[in-house]
């Protein structure tokens, strides 16, 4: 016969109940399943945050493409603006020299501080912005277009023009019958198997030449849209002994030291007749001009060639524009 149990006291021998502390293996799993989860986190957060620092570094750099590209084409406005004025003086309206405004190049000049009026509400404000840029003479070089006519033929005498450039460039003047028929080629083109018709004088690399000849040529080319005359006030000494026949390095400086020239009869009268001057090669006047802009922004540097021209009224009018980008880690 069993004793009975008092109430409050604790079932004798196998009815009693003991808690169980947590074993050491349960208390390692949680620590651990806080790590991973801690380790989760972190990454999500490191990577919402390059995520964030990666979208202003592109937006960034778009503001910064966008407003040199606006400069640059305020720039054009102003290149354009002094050719026009250039147009209506009494002397530019005859002919185009040097010693003109539109022929002072524009040393880099700081700009930051046009970029915004409230310097405290810009991020960029200890970014200094600088602008340099000239305007040259297109038609102070040979044109390519001139080597064919309006007969859709090779030019002979256009041919011997470019012969004597490649033999001052120190090319063999063999490569002036390879660049001409290969831009008559391209110039009739009715297949895919012809060379492209070149834009600008790097683009003769499409007609089969390397770039160092392209290089040795390139001051003394040009492609515009339409024949045209070399500007004898503007031209540099080679391409004047190779545009007139006979006329060598020696007579081409005396026309450079002598110049600008009113009419192209006071520069027969410099050569004393000797020498002709022919009035379907040469001129005293340009139409087409070459507008040169660079602006540096903070790590950022864009360079933009636009060639404008000239026309009746007077109108500036773009003709081919060119933009790339440039290195900051060197001076220039």
């Amino acid at each position: 016969m069993s004793t009975p149990r008092r109430p409050g006291t604790s079932p004798p021998g196998p009815l009693r109940r003991h808690r169980r502390a947590p074993t050491r293996p349960a208390r390692g799993a949680a620590i651990l399943i806080a790590m991973v989860l801690l380790t989760v986190v972190a990454t999500l957060a490191a990577g919402m945050v390059w995520q964030q620092w990666r979208s202003v570094q592109v937006e960034t750099a778009e503001r910064a493409r966008s407003q040199t590209g606006w400069i640059l084409t305020g720039a054009l406005d102003w290149a354009r603006l002094i050719l026009r004025e250039d147009a209506r003086g009494a002397d530019s309206s005859t002919h185009d020299d040097l010693a003109e405004p539109w022929a002072t190049p524009l040393a880099e000049a700081r700009l930051s501080s046009f970029l915004a009026a409230d310097r405290d509400n810009t991020a960029d404000a200890d970014i200094d912005a600088f602008l340099g840029g000239a305007i040259t003479d297109a038609q102070g070089r040979y044109n390519l277009r001139n080597l064919v006519g309006d007969d859709n033929k090779l030019q002979p005498e256009q041919v011997a023009m470019l012969g004597r450039l490649c033999a001052l460039a120190g090319l063999p003047t063999s490569l002036a019958d390879q660049i001409a028929q290969q831009w008559l080629a391209a110039w009739l083109a009715s297949d895919s198997s012809a060379p492209l018709l070149p834009k600008q004088v790097d683009d003769l690399v499409w007609l089969g030449l390397d770039s160092a000849s392209v290089a040795r040529l390139a001051p003394l080319l040009v492609v515009l849209p339409k024949r045209t005359l070399v500007n004898l006030n503007t031209a540099p000494r080679e391409v004047l002994a190779g545009v007139i026949p006979d006329i060598g390095l020696g007579g081409a400086d005396r026309l450079v030291q002598a110049r600008p020239f009113k009419t192209l009869e006071a520069a027969k009268a410099q050569l004393g007749g000797a020498t002709a001057l022919n009035a379907r090669d040469l001129a005293v006047k340009s139409d087409f001009f070459e507008v040169q802009g660079r602006i540096r922004l903070g790590d950022h540097a864009l360079e933009e060639r636009t060639l404008v021209e000239r026309r009746q009224g007077p109108q500036v009018v773009p003709v081919q524009r060119l933009r790339r980008a440039l290195r900051t880690d060197t001076p220039r």
